[in-house]
């Protein structure tokens, strides 16, 4: 669709959603106070006279403050696992379903995905987004799919072989410890697997985290982007291009603002990520603040499709650490790791406090052949190792390289930041 048909889908789904938020406790109360005129709201220009929306919003209107149909209206609900607090709640009519189902397929057809393809889904299934949402989609192509959710990893080797799935749906830390796990049956998941595309999300990671996937199998590795609020997975997706994820913006609404002051970022410059749903009844949501920081670009892309683009996620604001007055992603230092080949699959970062000094310990697995070999080599790649860090996040961080398989590992996200500071 040409940019100019887009936008003006938007601004009439825009007008809908408006009216749909009215109907909302919480937005009913929010246009009241701030004394808009919901009617002047027709651009996205306009909307940009709103307030942002934070978890925190959702949080406090738990259960009932942002539904905006009638609770017999509601087929689903989807929620945040509440550990930290109130959970937050996303309701959907069938209607949402079908629309959010549809979106997930064009995601899945654009890498390639057939209904000839066998589809294994080795992402959680319930209250979180991501195992429903890509079982949904896989299944509106047509594609036979395997809902084994995560976990025992032996039966998923199993499945793999015996069923030649071709498509896997995995998270990125969990794929490359899946790998580690078929070499060691004896297997070489390149020449006794069948997969040819693997859909990586639900966490950070980096461009080298890719090539790795994309090594250890022989698959076209794809990352996504979603979070519940926003449906779930679907919101962005690669072409086969790689050169950033399409953002569909027949579904919501895009803007990229600074973290600190709210204003918009120019086109390449790396923000938050806000997104408005247009194309939603249940749970209409206007300028989410997600936290996920990105930056966007409106170049064409070769592949045709006039969807700006967001680049791959920086980190979160809220995941970002502070290390002797230096700000810290997690990704920047798996960016340095997965790039140095003697470096093995899994790391973490320490941070301690000792005689009132911070202290950051990265802890490195290597590759068995060198980590029983020349000691002098080691050294040699410790101290490269903590120059290459040193040169990314500007602080000099103390670098311990241990034995293949001493890391602890989850088949769930992977945690690689350990803070003891405040202990």
């Amino acid at each position: 669709m040409p940019q100019e048909e887009l936008a003006r889908l938007q601004e009439e789904r825009l007008r809908h959603t408006i009216s749909q938020a009215l109907k909302t406790p919480f937005y009913r109360q929010r246009f009241a106070q701030l004394k808009v005129d919901p009617g002047k709201i027709k651009t996205v220009k306009d909307l940009q006279r709103l307030p942002f929306t934070t978890k925190e919003d959702l949080r406090q209107g738990f259960p009932f403050d942002f539904l905006a149909v009638p609770l017999e209206e509601v087929v689903r609900l989807h929620s945040s696992s509440g550990t930290t607090g109130t959970p937050t709640v996303i309701y959907h009519t069938a209607q949402d379903l079908e629309r959010w189902t549809n979106q997930v397929a064009r995601c899945l057809y654009m890498v390639g995905v057939r209904k000839t393809d066998i589809f294994q889904n080795m992402m959680s299934y319930g209250l979180f987004t991501g195992g429903l949402g890509m079982h949904y989609g896989a299944e509106r192509l047509g594609a036979m799919t395997i809902p084994i959710g995560t976990g025992n990893s032996k039966r998923q080797i199993w499945f793999l072989q015996f069923f030649k799935t071709t498509v896997v749906h995995i998270l990125p830390s969990y794929a490359l410890l899946l790998a580690q796990l078929i070499k060691s049956e004896g297997l070489d998941p390149k020449r006794d697997l069948n997969l040819h595309i693997m859909l990586i999300g639900a966490e950070p990671h980096s461009e080298e985290t890719r090539k790795r996937i994309e090594e250890a199998f022989g698959a076209k590795a794809y990352n996504s982007y979603g979070l519940s609020e926003m449906n779930g997975p679907g919101v962005a997706f690669e072409c086969p291009y790689q050169n950033g994820m399409h953002l569909w913006e027949d579904y919501y609404i895009l803007e990229v603002v600074d973290p600190k002051t709210g204003e918009p970022c120019r086109e390449g410059e790396v923000g938050e990520i806000v997104l408005t749903t247009i194309y939603r009844d249940a749970t209409p949501i206007l300028r989410y603040r997600t936290r996920d920081l990105a930056s966007f670009t409106a170049e064409p892309c070769p592949c045709g499709r006039t969807h700006r683009r967001i680049s791959r996620i920086q980190g979160r604001s809220d995941d970002m650490f502070i290390f002797r007055g230096v700000n810290i992603f997690p990704i920047q230092i798996e960016k340095v790791l997965m790039n140095i080949p003697e470096v093995g699959n899994n790391y973490r970062i320490v941070l301690a406090r000792e005689d009132y000094r911070d202290i950051m310990r990265i802890e490195v697995e290597i590759k068995s052949e060198l980590f029983f070999g020349d000691l002098q080599k080691l050294e040699r790649l410790q101290e490269r190792i903590q120059a290459e860090l040193r040169s990314e996040i500007l602080v000099t961080p103390e670098v311990i390289l241990v034995e293949p398989g001493t890391l602890p590992t989850q088949e769930g996200k992977a945690q690689r930041v350990f803070d003891h500071r405040q202990m």
